[in-house]
């Protein structure tokens, strides 16, 4: 197989290739949906009860009550019963009698109301509550428009999972990522953003050239990624809402696999000029200078930061196979970090410092590893496929969200840290790699 093929070569090398090759014929894309494929926990049975509505027209612009409840039960930790079960459908905490849920068994009840206060303007408001302890643990009250009110459903999300489960809920964060569809006159690429649940998705570049690497900025107001147009590798950072783009670097040979420092000032990056040798470097938005942090004649590339950014991961062959090392922002040697198995690479750390995600060979299968820092680098496999790769973070630091290969498409599966909720992301047919998660929007 193509995929087999590139076993030998790692890192963004081994990236560029696929991204070059990989993409077959596929059916058009269509919008991501996802499908529980596995999990091993019990969901804990919640009731999210239909929103009441004042308005001018016969329905809110948006089932809010049902976007919570598809939340919900999409994070595989609960299970919302359904409308026809319910005994009562108060909309207001008055009007809750808690026997109604007790008799359900549910764990926890959701309400609310959705109210017009101007021609474009609305007001959601919802509430959580303990049936078995008959007490409210949320409350809020939200302004929206009709374009923003999935988002504001996707915030009241977060907040009842954050209070149910005390893990903070990424269902307003975004997600990036590549697809391919094959043309008469050959593939077209498109890098596209979505809600996490696969909704409000739109395209961000459209090009007859490939595009790899996207990376969020640490506001999620920016994208930085490779392109090749002009049969060379550039790299870009384009912003999302005006849609303009710097030309970061394009530098002679590969520019690769950029990624923004935590404070947004910098870029991480891989160089390497004709020779084709790859390293490590910092770039200074402001100001375009570079500075090189590799010097060994090995292949240095897939750069990451940690949280705190003092440190750059990567992977390098220096060793002989591909493992993760890292070096001090400053500078310095080298220290290595993964020592499992003969092959790790692509290095995410999570965004509370605590995990590191890689692509590690399991017995010849490339799956999605995480090594847990603070427990000596133990090392859990959360993916079962044979082509898994680009693993990326959810900002809680709970789900990581990765590309696999089904027959001869890319597509996207999300897996909990520990491995025990996994979730396949349909596709509609497209080919569709590169993932990569948001950061927690900033209100």
């Amino acid at each position: 197989e193509m995929f087999m093929s590139f076993t030998t070569i790692h890192g963004h090398c081994r990236r560029m290739l696929l991204c070059l090759a990989m993409l077959a014929p596929a059916a058009a894309f269509a919008d991501l949906r996802v499908e529980i494929t596995e999990w091993n926990i019990e969901p804990a049975p919640v009731a999210v009860v239909p929103f009441g509505w004042q308005g001018s027209t016969e329905a809110p612009p948006l089932d809010v009550a049902e976007v919570i409840g598809a939340d919900l039960r999409r994070s595989g930790r609960f299970a919302p019963v359904d409308e026809s079960q319910m005994l009562s459908k108060p909309t207001s905490g008055a009007d809750l009698d808690f026997d109604d849920w007790r008799i359900l068994k549910v764990e926890a009840v959701v309400i609310g109301r959705v109210e017009q206060t101007g021609d474009n303007a609305y007001s959601v408001q919802f509430q959580l509550f303990d049936p078995l302890r008959g007490t409210q643990l949320v409350g809020y009250r939200m302004p929206a428009s009709r374009g923003t009110m999935r988002q504001v459903a996707h915030r009241a999300a977060d907040m009842i999972y954050e209070k149910l489960t005390g893990i903070k809920g990424e269902f307003a964060t975004l997600v990036a990522y590549v697809t391919a569809e094959e043309r008469g006159d050959g593939r077209l690429y498109r890098l596209i953003v979505s809600d996490q649940d696969g909704e409000n998705e739109y395209t961000i570049l459209e090009s007859p050239d490939p595009i790899m690497s996207p990376a969020w900025s640490p506001d999620s107001r920016q994208l930085a990624y490779v392109s090749f147009e002009g049969s060379r590798s550039s790299i870009y950072v384009q912003t999302l809402r005006t849609g303009n783009r710097i030309l970061a670097s394009s530098e002679p040979g590969v520019n690769g696999a950029p990624a923004f420092s935590p404070d947004g000032r910098q870029l991480v990056m891989t160089l390497g000029g004709a020779d084709g040798n790859l390293d490590i470097y910092v770039m200074d938005l402001a100001t375009r200078n570079t500075r090189r942090l590799t010097t060994h004649r090995a292949i240095d590339t897939e750069g990451s930061w940690s949280p705190d950014g003092r440190y750059i991961y990567f992977n390098s062959d220096r060793a002989g196979g591909p493992q993760v090392y890292r070096v001090a922002v400053s500078g310095g040697s080298p220290e290595r970090v993964t020592f499992e198995g003969s092959y790790n690479a692509r290095p995410r750390l999570s965004p509370d410092g605590k995990k590191l995600a890689v692509v590690h060979n399991d017995r010849g299968n490339f799956r999605i590893a995480v090594y847990d820092l603070e427990r000596d680098n133990q090392m859990v496999i959360v993916s079962a496929g044979r082509q898994d790769e680009s693993p990326s973070f959810a900002p809680n630091s709970d789900t990581l969200i990765y590309a696999t290969r089904e027959s001869r498409n890319g597509e996207l599966e999300t897996v909990t840290a520990d491995g025990l909720i996994r979730q396949r992301i349909q596709s509609g047919g497209g080919d569709v790699r590169e993932p990569v998660w948001s950061p927690f929007p900033r209100y």
